[in-house]
């Protein structure tokens, strides 16, 4: 059984400048994408203060974001790494499982990743990840360097927007055809 606690808000600050993305994109009609709610039973309440101090997961997760963007379904999970090495034990196989069948289904799966020690923001493509867990899968490094990853889907925060992934699945989209 998981339990949360001040370790499960890693990221949130990413995950807060993504929900503030979204919703200028759909201010501008460009997608439908929200957070996926992860649900939890609570323990501990902080009944003066109100507020949940100790609860565990009610089930896995699957990705942080779910939505459409100009009729393609997305799915996508945010990341974030201080040091220039990600390890893959920071996503879960039954992730890597549901964006597998995501993909499958004709949708476009991804994560995006924050370097905070440089600001940098990458577009991991799911095929991408595939290939960084097939590895590990096969014996081999347990994690993906920086320098492995494709440099054209580094990207940073433009015209109010902080995390404009949208560019970066465009891109993705040409690749594919």
């Amino acid at each position: 059984m998981a339990t949360w606690n001040s370790r499960g808000l890693r990221g949130s600050t990413l995950e807060d400048l993504i929900n503030k993305t979204n919703e200028k994109y759909e201010e501008s009609h460009l997608c439908l994408v929200q957070k996926v709610p992860t649900p939890i039973t609570p323990i501990k309440i902080d009944k003066e203060k109100r507020h949940i101090t100790l609860a565990y997961f009610d089930q896995k997760s699957t990705v942080d974001y779910i939505g459409v963007v100009q009729g393609i379904p997305v799915c996508f999970d945010a990341k974030e790494s201080a040091t220039n090495t990600f390890p893959l034990q920071n996503i879960h196989a039954h992730q890597v499982q549901f964006m597998k069948e995501f993909e499958a289904q004709k949708g476009i799966a991804f994560f995006i990743i924050n370097y905070t020690k440089t600001g940098e923001l990458y577009y991991l493509r799911f095929r991408e990840l595939a290939a960084f867990w097939k590895r590990m899968e096969d014996g081999g490094r347990k994690s993906f360097r920086k320098d492995e990853l494709t440099p054209e889907y580094f990207f940073s925060a433009k015209n109010q927007l902080y995390v404009p992934y949208l560019d970066m699945m465009a891109k993705d989209l040409k690749e594919r055809d």
